[in-house]
């Protein structure tokens, strides 16, 4: 009986961890093909899972894993406009605290580094730029309590 060799396994280490980001990178940038997407769908699962056991990105405020990610790939803000398809300034607003993540930024975001939505889309303090002249100035990024009129 012939032995099977497997390709990819259960993530138990970092270094291994780093290799398979690197083959799922990779993987990216090739020309797609149904093959190549089960390769791609089973490395972003078994990252995803490692992730999650891991812990790797759950105390990260989203704009310093943000940042982080454009390190790792090697990208500029100007990069991330096109990315996005929202402006400089905006972009800019993002990566100085100044303006909170839309749902649609969110949702390019996680897709481009192939994270889930929940890795940016939690809160972080903004500076405000109503307060920018007093120190240490800041507001939390949270969502609106809506009043509903009794009737």
């Amino acid at each position: 009986m012939e032995a099977t060799v497997i390709k990819y396994t259960i993530i138990r280490n970092k270094s291994q961890y780093s290799q398979y980001c690197g083959q799922l990178e990779t993987l990216l940038i090739q020309e797609n093909n149904e093959a190549l997407q089960d390769e791609i769908d089973l490395l972003t699962l078994l990252i995803e899972k490692y992730d999650e056991e891991h812990n790797t990105f759950k105390e990260t405020d989203p704009i310093s894993l943000l940042r982080s990610f454009m390190q790792d790939q090697h990208l500029k803000p100007q990069d991330m406009t096109g990315i996005l398809g929202i402006s400089k300034g905006y972009v800019s607003d993002i990566l100085n605290y100044k303006k909170g993540l839309s749902k649609e930024v969110i949702r390019k975001l996680a897709d481009h580094f192939k994270v889930r939505q929940e890795a940016f889309n939690r809160p972080y303090k903004l500076v405000s730029p109503v307060n920018v002249h007093l120190r240490n100035a800041s507001v939390m990024n949270t969502t609106k309590q809506l009043q509903y009129a009794k009737p």
